[in-house]
């Protein structure tokens, strides 16, 4: 996957820097070369691959056409419409859906980049305003320097984890999806000691990629940030099990990503902060607080970093640093319901948010997902007979909440 294996860095100049071939720093460098083909990018990345071993999926309506042309040469699955299912009902969505996977990331990016941008097995030791120190002692001088590794957990943001295990299946036969099922909740919900650090609630995320393939994902918002392959693996093996799908294994995923209540953001931004370094992705804040979503964002500021790519580094990195606290000023009301989520609802009794909010419109949900929700939109979600508490819910908001920690990995 490497062409550059073998390529001498050292002694080299570039105009930007990127450090972090992941969704945020590899759609930097492709709004840059699509908007400024003459400026030389650099492109480092310490894994095989650009991309890592995620997959990422969005709504047709979260990218405006700019951003929809960003991913246009991208290959994906694309499904018109999706379901989910709550014990108290099925519902049938008409939103298109698409899915990427890091392989195709990786793949077209190499494609319009070329291997004089791309430079993979390349660990990064340290980095500042004028350029990058790798692993091996070269060292990378750049006008503009921007960093899209992600951030360590952080004592200055609060609230629990999405913990997750995806598994692709080559089944035996066609298995009879033809849509994805965004949210099944009707499994049982976590158990306080089935790895979600005192209960969670739990949902399985199905996407159909061919007539013999799935991916099956088993997900839970949990207090704790453990991640149980064991137990997650055998909860998915049930699940093929009560729909009758037995077939190969032919790939899979596990993340823990942090759900954000609340914190100081100042501090988290001074504790991420290399002095006139770029910023980008969620280092630089740019996520969805409750759904942990990031591909709309990761999109937002690639544009945004490629309009101003003239400008000096430390300029940008104060442009970006701008932008991270205007979007944690509009992101407020998604950490609040995760606040309530956390601290008003009992574990096993979290999927009713969940389940009275996907009765809303269609569009107020994929606003939601995408950050943009309006005024009306906000008001929909609160108004009516709360799924929480009253006592609860104003106890949440008032509380500091859990700090945001580095996960754990239970091994057996």
């Amino acid at each position: 996957m490497n062409g550059l294996a073998n390529t001498s860095l050292a002694d080299i100049r570039t105009e930007i820097a990127i450090v972090g071939g992941g969704l945020s720093g590899g759609l930097i460098a492709l709004a840059l070369r699509r908007q400024h083909p003459e400026m030389q990018v650099t492109l480092i990345e310490a894994g095989d691959i650009l991309g890592g071993n995620h997959r990422w999926s969005w709504f047709d309506s979260d990218l405006d056409e700019d951003g929809a042309a960003l991913l246009a040469n991208f290959r994906k699955n694309d499904w018109h419409g999706y379901e989910v299912h709550f014990p108290a009902y099925r519902r049938k969505l008409g939103s298109t859906y698409h899915s990427l996977t890091s392989d195709d990331f990786d793949a077209a990016l190499r494609r319009e980049l070329g291997q004089n941008t791309i430079h993979t097995k390349r660990p990064v030791v340290s980095l500042d305003a004028k350029g990058v120190t790798l692993q091996n002692g070269q060292r990378i001088s750049a006008r503009t320097v921007i960093d899209c590794r992600g951030p360590s957990g952080s004592a200055h943001l609060t609230g629990g984890w999405q913990v997750f295990m995806g598994r692709i299946t080559r089944t035996n036969k066609p298995h009879g999806i033809t849509r994805p099922i965004i949210m099944d909740a009707t499994i049982e919900q976590q158990a306080p000691d089935g790895g979600g650090g005192g209960g969670a609630y739990r949902f399985v995320y199905v996407l159909p990629l061919g007539v013999d393939e799935l991916f099956v994902e088993d997900t839970y918002y949990a207090d704790s940030p453990v991640l149980d392959r064991s137990a997650l693996s055998g909860r998915i093996d049930r699940y093929h099990e009560q729909h009758g799908w037995e077939g190969q294994i032919t790939g899979g995923e596990t993340g823990v990503l942090p759900v954000i209540t609340g914190g100081d953001f100042t501090s988290f931004q001074a504790e991420q902060r290399t002095e006139g370094v770029v910023l980008a992705g969620a280092k630089g804040g740019f996520v969805h607080p409750l759904t942990s979503y990031t591909l709309p964002f990761a999109v937002e500021t690639a544009l945004a970093i490629a309009r101003d790519a003239e400008l000096p580094g430390e300029q940008m990195a104060a442009m970006m640093e701008a932008r991270a606290r205007k979007h944690w000023g509009r992101t407020k009301f998604y950490r609040q319901l995760g606040a309530m989520l956390f601290g008003a609802a009992l574990p096993r009794e979290r999927y009713r948010v969940f389940e009275r909010f996907y009765r809303l419109p269609a569009g107020l949900i994929e606003r939601f997902y995408a950050g943009k929700s309006r005024f009306s939109d906000k008001a929909r979600v609160l108004i009516g007979k709360p799924p929480v508490p009253v006592s609860r819910a104003i106890s949440a908001l008032t509380g500091k909440g859990a700090p945001l920690v580095a996960h754990k990995e239970k091994i057996g």
